[in-house]
């Protein structure tokens, strides 16, 4: 694996075992190193992990729609060089997820529907495995949740 994704794994696995703020704080060192030449596959991994562990729901969002402009930059090419079966469209189901539950939690809710229906359009993608049945399971809780308060 190459430096730099090594790095983010590791803070990522600082904030699975609990330690949010230990987590940021890795996450913001190797911020600081990427942010002079930002490669896409970089940032958008960078920002969705570093997006879970704000207390701020807004900087959250900011996190969140940082990892969604990168996906738009990144191609299928550059995320396979990072592992064979990576495809971008398969990022876009988590990352609308994750923005529709921002905006959710700032009380955005027209914003946070648009997000939910780009995360339904986009499951196709993603394989019936764990990880795809977690994001599906996690739409259809943020869906009910929105239809029930409206």
């Amino acid at each position: 694996m190459e430096p730099v994704m090594t790095q983010i794994a590791q803070a990522q696995e600082l904030a699975s075992s609990g330690d949010r703020a230990g987590a940021r704080s890795a996450f913001e060192k190797v911020w600081e190193e990427i942010s002079v030449a930002p490669d896409a596959l970089h940032v958008v991994s960078l920002a969705h992990y570093m997006a879970d562990v704000q207390d701020d729901p807004a900087q959250e969002l900011c996190w969140d729609l940082r990892a969604l402009d990168a996906a738009d930059s990144l191609t299928d090419a550059r995320a396979q060089e990072h592992h064979a079966s990576l495809q971008v469209a398969g990022f876009y189901p988590s990352l609308h997820l994750n923005l529709a539950a921002d905006y959710r939690k700032l009380g955005r809710d027209a914003e946070a529907v648009e997000h939910l229906t780009k995360a339904e359009a986009s499951v196709g993608t993603l394989a019936d495995d764990g990880y795809g049945r977690m994001i599906k399971d996690a739409i259809e809780r943020l869906r009910a949740e929105l239809i029930r308060d409206h």
